[in-house]
C-alpha cells in the first residue's frame, strides 16, 4: 500500500474550499426524497432571516446561521427532504442611505442624479454586498441550497409585494390619509412605530404664562418644547380641576403672536404634571392629536420637511431648526415677562433607527396599514400553540405588543424599494390601485399618468419572506411541498419588526401560520 504524506501545516483555506465546492458540485445541500414515504410527506424547512445588502455581515450573523445550519444538518440526516433557503434583503431606508453618504462625498445628491441613475447606483451597491455576504456565508460552510436564492426586489417577490398591496387596498385595509406620522428629517421620510428608538435624555421644562384675551389673568402651563407652541390650538385642562372650572371656554392670547384660541376640557390631562394645563399642538404631538380629533380643533403643521420652522410662525423664526428656534423663542418670552421658571427635566426622546436623528411628529399624507384584525388573528394563533417561542418568555412581549398595535405606515419617501403600485390620471385625477403597470386612465381614457412617488417600507416585503421566496402568489411546487416552513432562528430584536408580521401576513393571505417553533437568539453588541 502506498503511503500518504500528509502537510506538515494544516492549510483550512486550501481544504475548506475544497470540501466545499465538492458539496456544491454533488448538489448536496438540495432537499432530497427519502426512501421512506412518510419522511417525505414531512420536510423540514428554513428560510434564512435575510442579511440587508447595506454592508457584510458580522458575528452575530454568525451565530445565527451557525444555529440554522445545525439544525438543518440534523434534520437532513435524519432523511427528511430538509430546505434551508437562502436570499438577502434591499433593506430601503438603510442602503439608500449609504448611497446618499457616498453621494455626498461627490458633492452632489440624489436629486442631482434623478430616480433612475440614483437607483442604478443603488443596484451597484447591492451587488457589491451581496457578493460579498453569499461568499463569507460559504466561508463559514452554511449550507443554503444556493439554486434557490431570493433577493427582497428579484420579479418573483415583487409581483407577490403588489399582490398583497392591491389585496389589502381591495379589503379596505390599506388607505391613504393625512395623519401625524414619525418623520426622520435627515432620512426625508416617514417611519413606523417601531422605527423609532427612544432614549431618555437631559432637557428642560419651561412653564410659561399664556394671557386671557379678556384680561382678566392669565394661565400657566408647562411643556419641553416651547419652540412647538406657534402650532397650539387650544390648551386644555382636566374637566375635574377645581383650579380652571371657571376658565373653561374663555379665550387665551398665544405668546409671541395675536392668535387667538379656547381653553377646553379633556379628561386625558395629568392634573399632577406642571400646572394642571397642557398647550395642545395637534400637528405635532400624538396625545395632542388625538384631543384635537375629539374636540374639532385646527391642526396647524410649524415645520419643513427638513426640521426647519416653516411659514406658520412669526417670521424671525422661520428657516431655523427646532433647537436654535428653541433658544431664541425661551429668550423672547423671558424679556415679554411670559417665562415663569425653567427646571431641568429628563425626558423620553425619540431617535431614527438608522441615522439616529431625532424625530419630529408630523403631519403628512401617507398609505397606512390596518393591522387590529391581523394581529388578533396572529394573537389566536399563539394562544392555540400553533406557534411556540424559545425561550417562552418572549410570548410575554408578542403579546403586549399584539394588544397595542396601532396600523402600520408603510409609505417611505426613498426611491430605493417597492414603488407603490398606485397610479394618477393627471386629466381627471382619478386613483388607481393595479397589480400590473397602468398605461390608460381606467375613468377617462387618458394617458397622462403619474405613479406615486414613494416607495414601501422594507418591511412591506419582509413579511411575505417565508412563502413569497417558495413561488406564491404563484401555486408552485416548492410552496406545496416546504410551506409552512418548520422553525425561525432570529434575534429578539426584531420580533416586532418581522417576526409578528409575518405571522400576521400569512394568516391573513394563507390562514395558518409561517412556522411553528420561533426560536429568538440573544445579541452580539
Amino acid at each position: 500500500m502506498n503511503a500518504v504524506e500528509l502537510d506538515k501545516v494544516f492549510n483550512p483555506q486550501e481544504f475548506e474550499d475544497r470540501i466545499y465546492k465538492y458539496w456544491m458540485d454533488n448538489d448536496l445541500f438540495s432537499p432530497k426524497e427519502s426512501d421512506d414515504p412518510e419522511k417525505n410527506k414531512n420536510p423540514f424547512t428554513i428560510v434564512i432571516p435575510p442579511p440587508n445588502v447595506t454592508g457584510v455581515l458580522h458575528m452575530g450573523h454568525g451565530l445565527n446561521n451557525t444555529l440554522q445550519d445545525i439544525l438543518i444538518r440534523y434534520y437532513r440526516m435524519t432523511g427528511r427532504p430538509t430546505l434551508w433557503l437562502p436570499g438577502t434583503d434591499h433593506a430601503g431606508i438603510a442602503t439608500q442611505n449609504i448611497v446618499e453618504k457616498k453621494l455626498r462625498a461627490k458633492g452632489i445628491s440624489r436629486r442631482d442624479l434623478g430616480r433612475e441613475k440614483f437607483v442604478a447606483e443603488t443596484w451597484k451597491v447591492k451587488d457589491e454586498h451581496h457578493s460579498i455576504i453569499t461568499k463569507q456565508l460559504q466561508k463559514i460552510g452554511a449550507s443554503c441550497d444556493w439554486k434557490r436564492e431570493r433577493f427582497t426586489l428579484d420579479e418573483g417577490l415583487s409581483d407577490a409585494v403588489r399582490n398583497v398591496f392591491v389585496t389589502l387596498y381591495e379589503k379596505k385595509l390599506i388607505y391613504k390619509g393625512k395623519y401625524l406620522v414619525n418623520w426622520c428629517t435627515s432620512c426625508g421620510t416617514a417611519l413606523s412605530d417601531d422605527e423609532v428608538e427612544h432614549s431618555e435624555e437631559p432637557g428642560g421644562l419651561y412653564h410659561i404664562y399664556y394671557p386671557l384675551a379678556d384680561g382678566s389673568g392669565k394661565i400657566e402651563i408647562a411643556t419641553t418644547r416651547p419652540e412647538t407652541m406657534f402650532g397650539d390650538t387650544a390648551i386644555a385642562v382636566h374637566p375635574e380641576d377645581d383650579r380652571y372650572t371657571d376658565l373653561i371656554g374663555k379665550e387665551v392670547f398665544l405668546p409671541l403672536t395675536t392668535r387667538k384660541f379656547k381653553i377646553i376640557a379633556d379628561s386625558y390631562v395629568d392634573r399632577e404634571f406642571g400646572s394642571g394645563a397642557l398647550k395642545i399642538t395637534p400637528g405635532h404631538d400624538p396625545n395632542d392629536w388625538e384631543i384635537g380629533n375629539r374636540h374639532d380643533l385646527e391642526r396647524i403643521n410649524i415645520l419643513n420637511e427638513d426640521g426647519t420652522l416653516n411659514e406658520n410662525v412669526p417670521e424671525k423664526y422661520r428657516t431655523m431648526k427646532c433647537n436654535q428656534a428653541r433658544k431664541l423663542v425661551v429668550a423672547d418670552l423671558t424679556e415679554q415677562g411670559f417665562l415663569i421658571d425653567r427646571q431641568d427635566h429628563n425626558h423620553q426622546v425619540g431617535h431614527c433607527y438608522r441615522c439616529n436623528t431625532v424625530i419630529e411628529p408630523y403631519m403628512s399624507e401617507q398609505w397606512f396599514v390596518s393591522m387590529k384584525g391581523m394581529a388578533e388573528k396572529a394573537m389566536d394563533a399563539w394562544k392555540k400553540d400553533e406557534v411556540r417561542f424559545y425561550p417562552k418568555k418572549w410570548e410575554n412581549t408578542y403579546k403586549h405588543w399584539l394588544n397595542g398595535i396601532r396600523d402600520w405606515c408603510i409609505s417611505r419617501q426613498l426611491w430605493w424599494g417597492h414603488r407603490i403600485p398606485v397610479w394618477y390620471c393627471s386629466d381627471c385625477g382619478e386613483m388607481m390601485v393595479s397589480k400590473t403597470d397602468v398605461t390608460e386612465c381606467t375613468k377617462c381614457g387618458s394617458t397622462s399618468l403619474k405613479q406615486d412617488e414613494d416607495v414601501l417600507d422594507t418591511w412591506f416585503s419582509s413579511w411575505l419572506w417565508p412563502f413569497s421566496t417558495l413561488g406564491w402568489p404563484e401555486d408552485t411546487a416548492d410552496f406545496k411541498k416546504y410551506f409552512p416552513t418548520s422553525t425561525l432562528v432570529t434575534g429578539y430584536d426584531i420580533l416586532f419588526f418581522w417576526v409578528a408580521r409575518m405571522i400576521m401576513a400569512s394568516e391573513e393571505f394563507l390562514g395558518q401560520v409561517p412556522f411553528r417553533d420561533i426560536y429568538l437568539t440573544g445579541l452580539v453588541r
